[in-house]
């Protein structure tokens, strides 16, 4: 396959977004069939090619232009679109990059010109090492998503309520008090100051910490204190 300047191939965007190549080009090949009375501007984002397997089979792909990334992007939504988005900007900033140092550093001499290679090759591998990190640095700093945020209110509140049979019957102000207790430990183990700024990062680390929750000895306490004055209230 012959790549052509300032495009990037199908199977490269299926590594980008974690899909099988032969399911790009079904979404690509929709996005055509959807533009097929404006085949002059598909020309411009997606350009037929193909490439040779393993077997040396010529097989289908495509080459996109940025454009085409764009577009193709417009498929994805939340993180998976977020971090496509800054992979494939990140790739087509580091050929323009390499397309002006080519332009300004021509190799005078056959040594030159393998020393740009190996300086090449090694500021490639630290660019992509960069956007792997930008992007696990995404994932990990998402807002929890609404069912996730619900799973763990509903934990939470399991676990109280475990908790709250080995004191016998309680009122809602004693098991204020364990969930006063239970929430501010999940606070702390996080870092955060509310529920609400919990990241996708912290999923596992909360849901192991309910699991693992006992009341602290002053919330103990402070709540069959309140079971022998209620006690004392019935007398």
């Amino acid at each position: 396959m012959e790549q052509l300047e300032n495009t990037i191939s199908s199977m490269e965007v299926a590594e980008m977004v974690g899909r099988r190549h032969d399911q790009v080009l079904r979404d690509i090949n929709k996005i055509k069939e959807h533009l097929a009375d404006h085949k002059s501007v598909v020309s411009e984002l997606f350009i037929d090619s193909n490439y040779e397997d393993s077997t040396g089979r010529k097989l289908p792909c495509y080459l996109l232009t940025k454009k085409g990334c764009e577009l193709y992007g417009t498929r994805m939504t939340g993180a998976k679109g977020t971090q496509f988005a800054v992979a494939y900007i990140e790739r087509f900033n580091e050929m323009e990059n390499h397309i002006k140092e080519q332009q300004i550093r021509i190799p005078s001499s056959p040594q030159e010109a393998l020393r740009l290679m190996f300086e090449y090759q090694e500021e490639t591998g630290q660019r992509v090492e960069d956007v792997e990190n930008r992007i696990v640095d995404l994932e990990e700093n998402v807002v929890l998503s609404a069912g996730d945020y619900g799973y763990i209110t509903r934990r939470i509140n399991q676990r109280v309520a475990e908790v709250a049979r080995g004191f016998g019957k309680l009122n809602n102000k004693q098991r204020g008090e364990l969930h006063r207790d239970i929430n501010g430990g999940v606070k702390k183990v996080t870092g955060v100051s509310t529920r609400t700024q919990l990241r996708q990062k912290h999923f596992q680390t909360v849901l192991d910490y309910i699991t693992d929750w006992e009341p602290s000895t002053a919330t103990k306490t402070i709540v069959r204190q309140m079971c022998l004055d209620l006690g004392d209230e019935d007398e």
